[in-house]
């Protein structure tokens, strides 16, 4: 596999998560004002220790004699140690937080992105925001404290030393450039490296959840011994990258701990040479010693941190990749009740990959009336829907809200969206529930519902029957996980009997149930029409046909052509 080549340098601290994450802010400046203490404590246990030295070996004046130096020893040793335990505890929660204000940026702004731009990304964001962000923290804990500390102890102890001893401090000026140098070329060698590493762990997450999602169909037509080896060899692509990346890390320690090693012994030399001659007293020598060490700790330190700033900067990378995705502006006027107004397409069309689906799609809801969606598959039926309620801007025609008292009509583009989604029940082809129990999830539903009102619902839809069986505290993991199909839309079903929203919107309501179960959807759907509720349903079984007052058949467009030709859905009265 071959890295990607990255066209501009990446900056060690993303101004990105320091500018829109509070926690990272907040983080940095704690480190920062934490490494300026560290170095005080640095430099004055360096001069106190020089001069205990000093006085023992040229005055021959044991440590006890001078209790002042030895208490400012003890003194900066507990402070600093203080400040590592705060360094440490403050790190791993900011961490923490961090991760969590980007997952759940994440996580919504996919969502708003709306299901075209989305489309294919749900896996993907899924792995980018859990294991992904992951990488964050050893960045946010070990990286980044690090290079704080590099960018405060390192020249204050230069300076020091500088004032102590010149020779010394030239001596540190030459070899210290030669760490970021190091890195920087380690850098260019692993370039686009944890980008990649993260791509292929996004990757194998996709198909993973993919695989396991589609376990049943693939087992019901005998095909589950297949796909297994394309995850394996998914595995073994990111294995090997994972690997790649440690030897590059190790290598990269090992060196930068030899630099740094020679360095300080350079410093040793020229102190003892000038200590021999008698060109440099004793104390500043002792000095310069304790504090040439604590030069270059923070820039190995760094060096060995610094595979983790490369998984981490790829995981903001990718994370802002998707968050500044410009949204399609929300509208600002009112939708209209649509108790007294319906919804209708105007000559949609939408642009695919294979074409246009649908094409020319005309179609209007009507309080107490059903209308059903029919066509081929990728006739673009759910396609028509989400550009209905908002969720899809068509690339033809006009989505449009009308108040049948007035006339007027908008564009539903320009509403406010929340102002038509609170007069929706949506019902997805795949129902989308949990976590929480069984019985709290619907009641959630309605909290001012009556026990008995939520008995009715769960008996009016065959909830009743799964209740009977699982127990109305049955656990109900995410996406609905401890139910089957079924048994997801028997709940969100009952979940819409206690709404009252005016438009009740269906994706293949009875696709995974059983023929009583779609004689339950029926009754449902008859009930909503007396209620005097518009429903809009996709359908397939002629059934749902059947009892549909309005049928609207959509077409796909063979070939994409531009401009487009209009063809009129073909609508049919009842």
């Amino acid at each position: 596999m071959t890295d990607t080549v990255a066209t501009t340098p990446r900056p060690p601290l993303d101004p990105r998560l320091v500018r829109h994450v509070r926690a990272a802010r907040a983080h940095v400046a704690l480190q920062g004002l934490l490494g300026l203490l560290q170095a005080a404590c640095v430099i004055v246990t360096a001069i106190a220790l020089g001069r205990i030295g000093a006085a023992l070996l040229v005055d021959r004046e044991l440590p006890t004699e001078h209790p002042a130096l030895l208490g400012t020893v003890v003194a900066a040793l507990a402070v600093r140690a203080l400040t590592v335990f705060v360094q440490q505890r403050t790190a791993h929660r900011a961490a923490t937080a961090a991760i969590a204000d980007l997952r759940g940026r994440l996580t919504a702004h996919a969502a708003l992105l709306g299901p075209r731009r989305a489309a294919g990304r749900g896996a993907d964001v899924t792995s980018l925001a859990t294991t992904g962000l992951e990488a964050l923290r050893p960045y946010l804990v070990g990286y980044v404290p690090q290079l704080l500390l590099a960018a405060t102890i390192t020249p204050l102890c230069l300076v020091t030393i500088a004032v102590l001893d010149p020779t010394s401090a030239v001596l540190a000026a030459i070899s210290i450039p030669l760490i970021p140098i190091f890195m920087i070329l380690v850098g260019q060698l692993t370039q686009g490296r944890s980008e990649a590493l993260l791509g292929d762990m996004r990757s194998l997450w996709s198909q993973l959840l993919d695989l396991v999602e589609g376990l049943p169909t693939l087992r019901a037509l005998g095909r589950e011994k297949g796909p297994e080896r394309t995850v394996e060899a998914l595995g073994d692509r990111h294995r090997r990258s994972a690997m790649g990346s440690l030897r590059y890390a190790f290598l990269s320690s090992m060196v930068l701990e030899l630099l740094a090693t020679l360095a300080v012994a350079l410093v040793a030399v020229g102190i003892g040479l000038r200590l021999v001659s008698g060109d440099l007293e004793l104390a500043p020598a002792l000095a310069v010693l304790v504090l040439a060490p604590e030069l270059y700790l923070p820039l190995r330190q760094v060096g060995q941190q610094y595979h983790a700033s490369t998984d981490g900067l790829a995981a903001v990378d990718a994370t802002f990749g998707v968050l500044e995705e410009p949204l399609e502006p929300d509208g600002t006027r009112a939708a209209p009740d649509l108790r007294a107004g319906h919804l209708a397409l105007e000559g949609v069309g939408v642009v695919s990959r294979d074409g246009m689906a649908p094409e020319g799609a005309t179609l209007r809801t009507s309080p107490g009336r059903i209308t059903a969606i029919t066509g081929t598959s990728g006739a673009g039926k759910t396609t028509a829907v989400l550009c209905l309620l908002g969720l899809l801007t068509p690339d033809e025609g006009r989505a449009l809200a009308v108040d049948d008292g007035t006339g007027d009509a908008v564009e539903v583009s320009a509403l406010h969206r929340s102002t038509l989604w609170e007069q929706v029940d949506h019902l997805p082809q795949r129902p989308v529930v949990g976590p929480g129990t069984l019985w709290a999830l619907l009641r959630d539903a309605a909290p001012d519902a009556t026990e008995a009102e939520l008995e009715e619902a769960a008996r009016a839809t065959g909830l009743d029957t799964v209740v009977a069986r699982r127990g109305r505290d049955a656990p109900v993991g995410r996406g609905g996980d401890g139910l089957s199909l079924g048994e997801r839309q028997r709940l969100a079903l009952a979940r819409a009997v206690l709404g009252t929203a005016p438009l009740v919107v269906l994706d293949e309501p009875t696709a995974h149930l059983d023929g009583a179960g779609e004689r339950v959807v029926l009754d449902l759907l008859s009930r909503w029409r007396d209620e005097g509720r518009a429903v809009l349903l996709v359908a397939h079984r002629s059934a749902l046909v059947d009892l549909a007052d309005d049928v609207v058949e959509l077409h796909p467009a063979r070939a994409l052509r531009l401009p487009a030709r209009t063809q009129e859905a073909e609508v049919t009265g009842r």
